[in-house]
This record gives C-alpha cells, sequence and structure tokens, in this order.
C-alpha cells in the first residue's frame, strides 16, 4: 500500500526557464516536435515551414493536417494573450487560406479565448480556430514535460468522445462521400486505438488518406481505393521538387530485394515519369462500394500493411534523411 510518504510531487515550470526565447527556443523545439501537438488536436501534424513570410510578417509555423492536406497557421506567444498577436492570427489565415488556425500562448486571455470561440460559430465548418495553452510539469526532479491544454475549440470538437464524429467539418458529402469517411474513420480509429500508428481522429468524405512517416513532407504513408477498382497502400514520395523525388525513389529501390523479403511479398514501384512525385505500393482488388464483409477484409489488410510499411521502410527513410 503506497504511503503519502512514496507519492511524487508535480509542480509547474516556467516556459522561460527552458525556453528563453520564443523565436530561437520553443518556436524550433516545435516545429521538431510538431505531431505532440498534432496529438492534442487530434491531427496528424507535419510540417511545412518555418517564419513563414505574408506580406511584411512572418507566420511562426506552417503545417499540413494530413488528413485533406490543409493548411495550418500557427502562431506562438509565451505570454500572456494581446490584441496585436489576434490580429497577426487572422492576417496569417486569410495569407495562407488556411483551414486550421491554432493560436498558442502561456495564457488566454478571457476576451481572446470568447474571440476564437466567436469566430468557430460565425465562420463556415471548415474552418476551425484552436487555443492551446503551453505547459511544463516535472515529477520530484524530472526533466520538465510539455503538456497541451486545448481551452478554445469548435463546440463539435470539443464535445465529441474520442473515435465518435458528430458533425462534419466539409459540408454534407454525397453517399459515396459518406461512405468512404465511414470507412476511413474506422481505419483511423483502430490505428489510433490499437497500434498508436496515428493521432488523428477525423476522417474526411475522401478515397484517400494520408499519414505522417516521422521524416517530413519527402514520405508519408497513404491508404487508397484507386480509379482501378483497387484497395491501395503506399510510400508516396514527394518534395515538391522533380528530381529530388527521382532520387529518393532510387535510394529506396536500390533496397527493393532486401525490403520486399523482410515484407514477405512483392511491391510495385512506381517512378511515375508523367509526375512529379513517386510511389512504391501494394494493392488488392476492392472498392467502397463492395460488400460489409469484404470492407472488413479491405479494413484489416489495409492496417497490417501500413504496420508492415512503417517497421520495414522506417530504417530505409531514416538512412536516406540523414535522421537518426
Amino acid at each position: 500500500m503506497m504511503t503519502e510518504a512514496t507519492l511524487a510531487n508535480i509542480q509547474r515550470v516556467e516556459l522561460r526557464d527552458v525556453w528563453p526565447s520564443e523565436p530561437s527556443d520553443f518556436t524550433p523545439w516545435l516545429a521538431d516536435n510538431i505531431s505532440e501537438l498534432g496529438a492534442a488536436l487530434g491531427m496528424e501534424l507535419e510540417l511545412r515551414q518555418r517564419e513563414a513570410d505574408v506580406g511584411g510578417y512572418s507566420l511562426d509555423i506552417l503545417a499540413s493536417d494530413l488528413s485533406g492536406n490543409r493548411p495550418v497557421v500557427i502562431e506562438n506567444q509565451l505570454d500572456v494573450t494581446d490584441h496585436d498577436h489576434l490580429g497577426k492570427l487572422l492576417t496569417y489565415a486569410a495569407g495562407f487560406d488556411a483551414n486550421v488556425v491554432v493560436w498558442l500562448t502561456r495564457e488566454f486571455r478571457d476576451e481572446h479565448r470568447q474571440a476564437l470561440d466567436w469566430l468557430n460559430q460565425r465562420t463556415g465548418e471548415d474552418t476551425l480556430f484552436f487555443g492551446v495553452v503551453v505547459e511544463l510539469w516535472r515529477i520530484d526532479e524530472s526533466r520538465p514535460a510539455p503538456h497541451f491544454n486545448l481551452v478554445a475549440a469548435p463546440n463539435d470538437w470539443r464535445k465529441e468522445s474520442v473515435g465518435r464524429v458528430t458533425k462534419q467539418t466539409t459540408g454534407n458529402p454525397s453517399a459515396k462521400g459518406e461512405r468512404y469517411r465511414a470507412f476511413f474513420q474506422r481505419l483511423i480509429d483502430t490505428l489510433r486505438e490499437r497500434h498508436r500508428f496515428t493521432s488523428a481522429k477525423r476522417a474526411q468524405a475522401q478515397n484517400w488518406y494520408t499519414f505522417s512517416s516521422g521524416y517530413g513532407q519527402r514520405f508519408r504513408y497513404g491508404a487508397n481505393f484507386t480509379a482501378q477498382q483497387q484497395a491501395r497502400i503506399e510510400v508516396y514520395i514527394d518534395s515538391g521538387d522533380e528530381n529530388e523525388n527521382r532520387t529518393l525513389f532510387d535510394g529506396l529501390e536500390k533496397h527493393k530485394e532486401n525490403i520486399e523479403a523482410e515484407l514477405g511479398y512483392a511491391l510495385d514501384w512506381q517512378s511515375l515519369e508523367e509526375k512529379r512525385a513517386c510511389r512504391v505500393a501494394t494493392d488488392r482488388a476492392g472498392t467502397i462500394d463492395d460488400s460489409d464483409d469484404v470492407l472488413e477484409e479491405i479494413h484489416d489488410w489495409m492496417v497490417e500493411r501500413l504496420l508492415d510499411f512503417k517497421r520495414v521502410f522506417d530504417s530505409h527513410l531514416r538512412e536516406l534523411t540523414g535522421r537518426r
């Protein structure tokens, strides 16, 4: 039985003790740990750019929500919120035509939290405003640990339980779009809750879903239904530069024999000469209009293959990107 003497002491740590400078310390840390913020928001976030220019101003972080490749603007403030940063946040949102707008701060004034709530109520359902308080905590003499406390969000976002969608953020989908949304909702729920593969919570009414590889924008894992009536899992390669994509693809293909041996099945290596990007894929027959039993098989197949890809490709992507 534990006694009071055996319990640890939890205490809050001042942000400036760890990150003395917001632009020089906190923003670079957040850019490197963008997935932690994504987990707090229930999104799969990927960094696009730090210090992204908007006219004469500079946005702290521009990211993507991989559920729909939606732009996300993130403004940091390691102080109490003020009108100046609220104005900048709206300027950045307009400048990048952002779907997701995030304001991180040490403390929210009531009027600024209310302003975000008002924006969520008045703007279209495909535009989401989040207010996040950044905290640091330690237990006894442990290293400080970050915590993102969500204090402002769209009403349905805060009310829903994990894995349940109570309101669409992309309007009213078609019947087929709703079938796609339902299928991928279950897929990401399984991957998040059982395998910790993703932090995403919401699927979109589309025939594909993209997941972070953990190695930046150049590599992403994808699950989709193709126009050729195939279900597909892939590593999608797109750095934005066609020549770099070919180089990265060739770097992976050099290990084709080893990769396929580790997976236990052959892959389709597509350099996609007519396009900028490249992919390495595995397919099986299937469409969203198949029976529930077949869709269940496709769901299980996609989960298995995504976990396979993550396990086998991880070391190869690490080598190509030079990450440790």
